[in-house]
């Protein structure tokens, strides 16, 4: 048990941690030593480790395993929203009583505001966020702020603004039974924390009177409370199931969060329309002297806007944009981000534990990151689009990263220079806990007398056996247009394909992955998306086109990663496709090569049979998807029969059950019938 200390600046506490993981699985091959070296270095105090992991080697249970033994809250990095999502589920799954929660940022699921001068073209942000994401984002700081026995898995856009978490938990409110809080002062403070009173339907976020009750829907989970107000206070507080209106729990007390993250107290909100007013004139006096009129009269009325809307609800679309002022930053100084939620000691230093996955990716996109947002929001301001002051709501710049992280490790199967030169321990995991060796490699020529397109010939009818003997496939392209044209072409030779790339919708991926996995359809084309970190037990044959184009996409360590897809599964096996040897296809070979040679020899001392992983298919984006559409799917499985049984008798019942629910104002129960009647007469 380890005891840590929050300092807030403006609250300490002492908190517990008590992580335990819940499996039957236990440390094999390389990874007792693992566990125990990188947990003594953490112990030691050493700053940076790096777990140098073959794929397939469970770098994820290695990591698993040392939050249990240090017992700190841990935050895991990785560079795209697809890997966070898997490694979320992964880490749920070894520790489920724990709070294991998955961060995107809102940068990761919409489009950013930009301006283009060339083409004179304005791209409004894109204001619809998804309900079910911004839920989990509050959970992720709510739970840091509650408790201590929490890993946030998150995209590396978590360094990127959000608002202060002093006043974040400071506007929280604790309810307990007994309380001298009133109705009307109770739906005071859920207006000050931007909750929104509706009739109808509850969603997150939102709340409503019924006599002396009010319910009330929280941002970060899908239940209900419902405060029962006698004439001394709070008479009670009940936790009811949002769908089926049951009661979960009667309980004493209960922690609310406000609806958003930047909140302001009334004071310091008014100072700050002050100053963002003083701004707005300075730079409109200095557009004046630049003759730029256009630019000052849209800058004016924008701001103006979003000036009144704040005085008028103290909040507006794009508020991030002002956060330097609501703050009481300084020009210049990095914002908060969700690493300012991770406890710290007193004297500021961070107490918990980061794992950077991936890391030889993740670290050069943390590095990079500031840059292009500083280019995007220096056009904006140019051209009247925003105030100046908007530069400051950014991503952190990697020396502030590097501040703001406390101890780390960087799992990787093929350490980059960032890590080979700070860390001060580098812990091998190449034997596998599954006996599994890495894949035998065959190279192959691309053209086929003279023929560019003899790899696609040859690869096909490598896929075509694959596919026979039940097993899937991995191909990769050097381009998004070639993988959809190569997806569209397999699926006209009968080979049911998917492709899959960065332009493919967040959730959609993950759907993609899932079906893939199931066998659902048999051949998976991608780009440099399904390098890293991807589990994919299922496939067979991993082949890579065009091996010998020396680039990013064909470097020794893409090579290395795009092989270990097929590491996995005892028959993997890859196909190169080169017509030349390159100095990155020579160095992955040998690198694989020898990782092949010291496995076969572990196994044969040990007596070990390799054997393909066998792994649970499960998706986040089955979490993703709200209690509503479960709850109509589930209603649908038994009315869809009666319902081709008598359609006039059964859309009646169904229509009655729906008006007994809004009569009761159960309307969460109303819009869960009435989807499923709109459902049964599309039929």
């Amino acid at each position: 048990m380890v005891v840590v200390i929050y300092d807030s600046n403006a609250t300490s506490y002492t908190r517990k941690v008590n992580f335990k993981i819940e499996t039957e699985k236990v440390p094999a091959g390389d990874q007792p030593i693992a566990i125990k070296e990188l947990s003594e270095g953490i112990d030691k105090g050493l700053k940076h480790q790096t777990l140098f992991g073959v794929t397939g080697s469970g770098k994820t249970f290695t990591c698993a395993n040392v939050i249990e033994k240090i017992q700190k809250p841990t935050l895991v990095i990785a560079h795209n929203k697809t890997l966070a999502a898997q490694l979320a589920q992964e880490y749920k799954d070894f520790f489920p009583n724990n709070a294991v929660h998955y961060f995107v940022s809102y940068y990761d699921y919409y489009q950013p505001e930009a301006y283009m001068p060339t083409s004179d073209t304005y791209i409004e942000k894109e204001a619809q966020i998804n309900e079910e994401i911004d839920r989990l984002r509050h959970a992720s700081t709510e739970a840091l702020l509650t408790r201590s026995d929490v890993i946030i898995v998150a995209s590396v856009s978590c360094i990127y603004g959000l608002g202060s978490p002093v006043e974040y938990k400071r506007v929280q409110r604790d309810i307990r039974v007994g309380d001298s809080l009133t109705r009307g002062e109770f739906i005071r403070e859920l207006v000050e924390m931007y909750f929104e009173r509706t009739n109808a339907d509850l969603i997150p976020g939102t709340f409503r009177s019924v006599g002396n009750k009010v319910e009330v829907m929280p941002t970060s989970e899908r239940m209900i409370y419902r405060v029962d107000f006698s004439e001394n206070g709070v008479g009670s507080i009940t936790k009811i199931d949002a769908i089926t209106r049951s009661i979960v729990e009667d309980i004493s007390e209960w922690a609310l969060f406000p609806t958003k993250h930047f909140v302001t107290p009334e004071k310091e909100r008014l100072e700050a329309i002050e100053e963002i007013n003083n701004e707005l004139k300075k730079q409109l006096a200095k557009f004046k002297r630049e003759g730029k009129i256009l630019e000052a009269e849209r800058l004016k009325r924008r701001t103006q806007n979003d000036l009144a809307l704040m005085r008028e609800i103290g909040y507006c679309n794009g508020i991030e944009n002002y956060s330097r002022h609501f703050d009481r930053r300084k020009e210049g100084e990095p914002p908060f981000t969700l690493l300012s939620y991770f406890p710290h000691k007193s004297d500021g230093t961070p107490d918990f534990l980061t794992i950077i996955d991936e890391s030889h990716v993740t670290i050069p996109q943390l590095g990079g990151m500031y840059a292009g947002d500083r280019s995007r929001k220096d056009t904006l301001v140019e051209h009247g689009f925003r105030l100046p002051s908007a530069i400051d709501n950014r991503p952190l710049k990697f020396e502030e990263i590097e501040k703001e992280l406390g101890q780390r490790i960087y799992t990787t199967a093929t350490p980059g220079r960032y890590e080979k030169e700070r860390s001060e321990k580098i812990v091998e995991q190449v034997v596998r806990p599954t006996g599994l060796v890495d894949p035998m490699i065959d190279i192959r020529p691309v053209t086929e007398k003279g023929s560019y397109e003899g790899q696609i010939k040859n690869f096909i009818t490598e896929a075509e056996k694959t596919i026979k003997d039940g097993a899937r496939v991995l191909v990769t392209t050097l381009t998004k247009q070639m993988a959809e044209d190569l997806a569209d072409f397999l699926e006209d030779r009968k080979i049911s394909s998917k492709y899959i790339h960065s332009d493919v919708d967040t959730l959609e991926r993950i759907e993609i992955l899932t079906d893939f996995r199931k066998g659902k359809f048999d051949c998976l084309v991608g780009v440099n998306l399904l390098r890293e970190g991807l589990d994919l037990p299922e496939v067979e044959l991993v082949a890579i086109l065009d091996a010998d184009k020396e680039g990013f996409l064909r470097s020794e360590t893409a090579l290395i990663q795009t092989i270990g897809r097929a590491a996995r599964n005892v028959n993997g096996r890859v196909v190169l496709y080169a017509d030349e040897m390159t100095n990155s296809l020579n160095e992955a070979v040998t690198e694989t090569n020898r990782r092949r040679e010291k496995q076969i020899a572990y196994n044969e001392k040990h007596g070990i049979t390799p054997q393909t992983i066998s792994k649970e298919i499960k998706s986040i984006a089955d979490q993703l998807r709200t209690d509503h559409d479960v709850a109509v799917d589930t209603l649908l499985k038994v009315d869809v029969e009666l319902y081709k049984k008598s359609p006039k008798k059964t859309l009646k019942e169904k229509r009655r059950q729906m008006e007994e629910a809004v009569a009761i104002l159960d309307f969460e129960s109303a819009a869960i019938i009435r989807d499923e009647i709109k459902y049964l007469e599309s039929l």
